[in-house]
C-alpha cells in the first residue's frame, strides 16, 4: 500500500524513543505497561499492548516503525537500510512547543523530530539516490499526533500559555505546526495522517482533579478550539501547496461517543484507568507497585492519561476506513489510493 510509515508525536504514539533519554522522567519501559504486548514486555509504549502507530503499520502491512535513537545507537549508527520502511521519533512530553517537557524533563519536542527526519532524509538520498528516495518519501504516509502536551502546559505550571488567550494559544500552535509541515514537505513529505485532539480534559488525571470527577471543561474547550485551527490550517495549507494530501481524524467526538455510549463500543469503564493507585487509579501513574485491571477490553484508558491498546486500536481503524463524519476530507485508505 505504501513503501514506508514516518511517526511523529507524543506519548500516544511513542514506541520507545524515551527509552534512550537519560533525564526523561517519561517513560514506559517497566512493567506494567507492555502486559498484552506480544512476549508481555515492556518496550517504551505507554499501553497494555500495542499503540496507535502499530496499528497503522499493521493496516499497510509494514513492521511497526521503529524508534529512530535505537537505530543511531551503537552497532545501529544510522544504518540507512533500517529507514526504509520508516522511522519513528514520536516522544512522550514532547509538543509542538519546545518547553512542553518541562515536568518531564527531557523530550524531543517536534522540532527536534523534524531535524532528526531530515538526518534519515539525506541518508536515504545517499543510499538510494535523490529521485529513488523522492519517490519513496512521496508516497510513504507520514502520521502526526501531537498537542496534547501543549494543551496541558496552558493551564500547567509552564510559562507557554502565559499573556495569551485560549484562542492566541491555539492559533500559535497550528501556525507552528505548519511551520514544521512545510519543513517536512521541503524534506518530500507528501501524504500526512494528521490526529486531532481527543477531549483530553476527560483523562483520569484532569477527572481525578475534580470533586465530581467530571471532564475539565476548559482542557476540553482548548482541545477544541485547537482542533479548529489545526483544520483551518491544513485546508490552507493544501490550497497552498497543491500536491499535499491529508487525512484528519475527529479523535474528539469519536471519544465522546466511546464515553457517552461506552456499552456500544465494548467499554464498562471510561472514567478511571486500568493501570495506577487512588482515585480513578489516577493518583499514582502506572508503576510496578501499582495494581491494574484484570479485563483491559472494557476499559478506554489504560493509565492516567493513555487509552488501552483495545481503544487505540478502534480510533486507528475508524481513521483508517471510517465515514467522513471521523475522518475528512477523506480517510487514510482513501488518501493512499489518491
Amino acid at each position: 500500500m505504501v513503501p514506508a510509515v514516518f511517526v511523529f508525536g507524543d506519548s500516544l504514539v511513542d514506541v520507545g524513543n524515551n527509552n534512550h533519554l537519560k533525564l526523561s522522567l517519561a517513560k514506559a519501559n517497566f512493567r506494567h505497561n507492555g502486559i498484552d504486548f506480544p512476549g508481555k514486555k515492556p518496550t517504551g509504549r505507554f499501553s497494555n499492548g500495542k499503540n496507535a502507530a502499530d496499528f497503522l503499520a499493521e493496516k499497510v502491512g509494514l513492521p511497526p516503525s521503529p524508534p529512530y535513537l535505537s537505530l543511531i545507537s551503537g552497532s545501529n549508527k544510522n544504518n540507512a537500510s533500517s529507514f526504509l520502511t520508516g522511522v519513528s521519533f514520536a516522544s512522550g512530553g514532547a509538543g509542538i512547543f519546545d518547553g512542553t517537557d518541562q515536568l518531564y524533563r527531557q523530550s524531543l519536542p517536534l522540532s527536534k523530530q523534524v531535524e532528526y527526519y531530515s538526518k534519515v532524509h539525506d541518508s536515504l538520498v545517499k543510499q538510494l539516490g535523490s529521485s529513488a528516495a523522492q519517490n519513496l518519501l512521496r508516497k510513504s504516509l507520514f502520521a502526526v499526533a501531537i498537542g496534547s502536551n501543549d494543551v496541558f502546559g496552558y493551564s500547567g505550571s509552564s510559562d507557554l500559555g502565559k499573556g495569551r488567550t485560549p484562542q492566541q494559544y491555539v492559533d500559535q500552535m497550528a501556525s507552528s505546526l505548519e511551520g514544521y509541515l512545510k519543513r517536512l514537505y521541503g524534506y518530500d513529505a507528501r501524504k500526512f495522517v494528521m490526529v486531532g485532539l481527543g477531549p483530553i480534559g476527560c483523562c483520569p488525571s484532569q477527572r481525578n482533579k475534580n470533586k465530581t470527577e467530571e471532564c475539565s471543561d476548559e482542557t476540553n474547550r482548548l482541545s477544541f478550539l485547537y482542533n479548529q485551527a489545526l483544520m483551518a490550517m491544513l485546508r490552507s495549507l493544501q490550497s497552498e501547496l497543491k500536491d499535499v494530501s491529508y487525512s484528519y481524524y475527529d479523535t474528539y467526538s469519536v471519544m465522546q461517543n466511546f464515553i457517552q455510549k461506552p456499552t456500544s463500543y465494548g467499554f464498562t469503564e471510561v472514567k478511571a484507568a486500568c493501570c495506577g493507585l487512588g482515585n480513578l487509579n489516577a493518583k499514582v501513574a502506572c508503576l510496578p507497585i501499582s495494581k491494574y485491571c484484570p479485563s483491559r477490553r472494557d476499559h478506554l484508558f489504560w493509565d492516567l492519561y493513555h487509552p488501552t491498546e483495545a481503544a487505540a486500536r478502534m480510533f486507528l481503524d475508524d481513521a483508517f476506513d471510517g465515514p467522513p463524519q471521523h475522518t475528512f476530507p477523506v480517510n487514510v485508505r482513501q488518501m493512499i489510493a489518491q
